[in-house]
C-alpha cells in the first residue's frame, strides 16, 4: 500500500478530556505514513479553527470518548467552516451517550459540514478514508520540529485556555 503522507490536525473536542484516545490515534495515523499535529484534550472551537487557519492541515481529524462527540463536534465544524476553512474534517468515537451509533446524528453532522463520522473503534473504515485522501502538498520549510514546536504551543495555549476558563478568568 502506498502511503500518503498527509499533514493532520488530531483534536479532542471542547469538553472531552480524554489523552489516551489521542496518543493511540497519532500513533496509528503515523504508523500509516501521515504527519499528525496533536492538539491534545479540550480543545475550545475557536483554538481549533485559529491553528487551523494558521497550521493549513491537509485533514482535521476529531476524535470523542466522553459521549458528547455529536455536540461538541457540530460546533468544532461550524466554527471552522464559520472561518471558510474547506479543509476535509473527521470525526469519530463515541458520539453519544446512548451508546448506540444513530443515524440522524450521523446526518446531522454530515449536514454542518463533516466529510466522514466513524463509529467507535471503526479503524478500518478509518484507514480506507485515509487510502483515498490525495497526497499532501509541498509546504516550504515545514519540517518534524517545526510541526513539533506548533503542537507544544498550541497546546499550551489550549492548556491555558482550559485552566483560565476553569478559573472563570478570560486569557489575554
Amino acid at each position: 500500500m502506498r502511503r500518503r503522507n498527509v499533514n493532520i490536525l488530531l483534536t479532542g473536542t471542547a469538553s472531552d478530556s480524554h489523552t489516551w484516545n489521542l496518543v493511540y490515534l497519532q500513533l496509528f495515523l503515523e504508523e500509516l505514513g501521515h504527519r499528525v499535529h496533536n492538539l491534545g484534550p479540550c480543545v475550545p472551537d475557536d483554538l481549533l479553527a485559529g491553528v487551523c487557519a494558521d497550521r493549513d492541515p491537509d485533514l482535521v481529524v476529531v476524535s470523542s470518548v466522553n459521549g458528547h462527540g455529536y455536540r461538541d463536534g457540530l460546533g468544532a465544524v461550524r466554527a471552522l467552516r464559520a472561518r471558510g476553512l474547506t479543509v476535509p474534517v473527521v470525526i469519530g468515537g463515541k458520539l453519544g451517550v446512548a451508546g448506540e451509533a444513530d443515524p440522524r446524528q450521523r446526518g446531522r453532522l454530515l449536514d454542518a459540514g463533516f466529510d466522514a463520522v466513524f463509529d467507535d473503534g471503526d479503524v478500518g473504515r478509518l484507514r480506507s478514508y485515509l487510502g483515498s485522501l490525495p497526497r499532501a502538498r509541498v509546504r516550504a520549510g515545514a519540517g518534524a520540529t517545526a510541526c513539533f514546536a506548533a503542537g507544544a504551543d498550541a497546546m499550551a495555549g489550549a492548556e491555558a485556555g482550559v485552566m483560565a476558563g476553569a478559573r472563570g478568568r478570560a486569557v489575554a
